[in-house]
């Protein structure tokens, strides 16, 4: 998974909880009921159930908030609090805004006292991610962002950085998840083959018709999918125009989205993406996730060319599957940062991700609970920009 193989492996594991125990045989996520098991077992320490998820927590803002520096990361045995003490930091009221481009620093309300069997991941959120937020969560003596190793105990902290514009956040806002795990069961490209034919994982979006096996044509056959760019629609994204006005995570429908984002359109059949700017586009497939599996986007490697798909990673259980299996799929929004200009076509290679196992099926799958998201086909903007149609975006649509 990216982090310290020393520490996340695929040994067989018990987790044991009261009267509950999973067997060497279940292994995996771990569900929301099994969250609430850590939780009330002292395992998780200062989360709210409403932030459990079908398969995540959701990770909470504190009130001690530094503005510092730069990013860093712990030495082993090196805590948080002990490298504060050495760099150059300034105590932020979280009532202002979050400048562009600085560095922030914020303790979680949640602290963990993991089992010995039990590590975690974290991702960013969906909103996070479409608002240019730059966030990753620091575990003390962890020298990887975003992760927790089997057992961990301790604080958690989250570093945040707007790179578009200002932001405004508050105490007890959540912008990345935690995600915890008994073993690694992503797929293997047998796993990858057999559940496409089973759970129809990927779909066009136009003729509602699963794809087969057999015609993915681009894979690294690594158990991934890669998904390509949507470029056939008349909306085709959106390139953000890096205002000075500040955004209010905490308000949702609120936003008039051309003071951020401007449309974009194709040029002779390709649209132009700009060095280090900031772009929201869709995938051209539908992403369909039954609810025994989590699926996570992976980066893309150097011979895709050098740029960012995602900020926000973590596909909930359920995820287009409906809320009796009848779902289609539904396409994943990309949040892309190119690091050199390219030139883009639809069909291009675009995203990966992966699926894994989860130890149960959770009580409630992401279509049955509902979203912000639930409805989204095509590029779609963060929750805090009013829904297409309430507001008119300028008639001019300007190249990207």
């Amino acid at each position: 998974r990216g982090g310290n193989s020393l520490l996340f492996d695929r040994t067989p594991a018990t987790l044991y909880h009261g009267e509950v125990e999973h067997s060497s045989h279940e292994l995996g996520a771990l569900s929301a009921k099994q969250i609430r098991q850590l939780m009330r077992g002292g395992f998780i320490i200062g989360a709210k159930p409403e932030n459990v998820r079908p398969a995540s927590l959701d990770l909470s803002l504190s009130s001690e908030v530094y503005k510092v520096e730069g990013v860093f990361q712990p030495r082993p045995s090196e805590s948080i609090r002990d490298i504060m003490k050495l760099i150059k930091k300034v105590k932020h009221d979280i009532t202002q805004p979050l400048e562009r481009d600085a560095i922030y620093l914020a303790r979680l309300h949640e602290t963990l006292s993991l089992p010995e069997s039990v590590y975690g991941y974290c991702n960013p959120k969906s909103t996070s991610g479409r608002v240019d937020l730059h966030v990753r969560i620091l575990a003390d003596g962890v020298s990887r962002y975003d992760a927790a190793g089997k057992g961990y105990k301790g604080e958690l902290w989250i570093v945040m950085q707007p790179k578009s514009f200002p932001v405004k956040v508050r105490e007890g806002l959540t912008l990345s998840q935690l995600r915890l795990f008994n073993s690694d069961t992503r797929f293997n490209e047998l796993d990858l083959e057999i559940a496409m034919r089973e759970h129809k994982l990927l779909w066009r979006q136009k003729e509602k018709k699963p794809l087969a096996y057999s015609e993915i044509k681009i894979r690294d056959n690594d158990g991934s999918l890669i998904l390509t760019l949507d470029l056939s629609g008349k909306l085709l994204g959106y390139k953000c125009v890096c205002p000075d006005e500040v955004l209010d995570l905490t308000r949702v429908d609120h936003y008039d989205a051309s003071h951020f984002f401007i449309p974009i359109q194709s040029r002779d059949g390709y649209v132009t993406l700009k060095k280090n700017e900031f772009y929201i586009l869709s995938t051209r497939e539908a992403v369909r996730v039954p609810p025994e599996l989590a699926c996570e986007m992976a980066p893309m490697d150097e011979r895709s060319g050098d740029f960012r798909s995602h900020y926000a990673g973590f596909i909930d259980p359920g995820w287009g599957w409906g809320t009796k299996g009848e779902g289609v799929g539904r396409p994943l929004t990309l949040e892309v940062r190119p690091f050199e200009d390219l030139l883009v076509r639809h069909g291009q290679p675009v995203a990966k991700i992966k699926f894994e196992h989860m130890i149960e099926v959770p009580e409630a799958s992401y279509d049955a609970l509902g979203s912000n998201y639930i409805a989204q086909h095509g590029p779609r903007l963060a929750k805090q920009f009013k829904v297409n149609g309430k507001k008119t975006l300028p008639k001019k649509k300007p190249h990207a």
